[in-house]
């Protein structure tokens, strides 16, 4: 009889592995979808998707004149100019640079992201402008301001999550640019140091390709 609880609560057990296994694998796969339906929209020139890294930081602001206003004054800051922390202004400073990209408004959208950078280099919002630059130069055509953004998510924010999605498009940038000596090693760095990320499932599918 015991034996036969034992076998029964393995058989429970196992199912309840089989089901958190299954989750697992669904939810891996909903965030490369959602990773590949941001990413063409970007590329595309459509309005971003939400998505859980923007959302963290605020997302975009539903205040688009106030947003607006705000990135103007943000663009017009000196290089130098870098003030303490205030959560409540960066994230303003923030929203109205990420509401310019639904706004298809690159130009400005590249201008506000270098702006928020300046100002605040250090701001916890600061990772994904960083990228989010990268995505903007990109759309514009701008492969070596994007080359550069993207390059700069990894160096200075090192432990951000943006990071694996950085390189990935990094590695694309430089396929773009015909430094394909340089893709290779990109994308196994992301497969190697990012593994079960959605930047790694697109960087194995691309490496398999070259």
């Amino acid at each position: 009889m015991q034996l036969q609880q034992m076998q029964d609560q393995i058989s429970r057990q196992q199912g309840i592995i089989e089901e958190l296994q299954n989750d697992v694998a669904r939810m891996k796969q909903e965030n490369l979808e959602r990773y590949q339906d941001l990413d063409r929209r970007i590329n595309s020139g459509g309005a971003p998707a939400a998505n859980p890294d923007n959302s963290s930081a605020g997302g975009a602001s539903d205040a688009a004149g106030a947003a607006a206003g705000a990135a103007g004054a943000a663009a017009q800051q000196p290089a130098a100019s870098s003030e303490p922390g205030d959560p409540a202004k960066e994230k303003l400073y923030y929203d109205a640079a990420f509401d310019l990209i639904k706004q298809k408004d690159f130009d400005k959208a590249s201008q506000a992201f270098n702006a928020f950078l300046r100002k605040y280099p250090n701001s916890q919002y600061a990772g994904n402008a960083q990228y989010w630059l990268g995505e903007v130069n990109l759309a514009k055509g701008d492969l070596q301001g994007a080359s550069q953004a993207f390059a700069q998510v990894s160096q200075k924010y090192p432990k951000h999550s943006k990071v694996p999605d950085s390189l990935y498009k990094l590695a694309d940038v430089e396929r773009r640019m015909g430094h394909t000596d340089k893709v290779k090693g990109i994308l196994q760095q992301v497969i190697t140091q990012y593994p079960g990320t959605s930047a790694a499932q697109l960087a194995q599918r691309d490496l398999q390709k070259l």
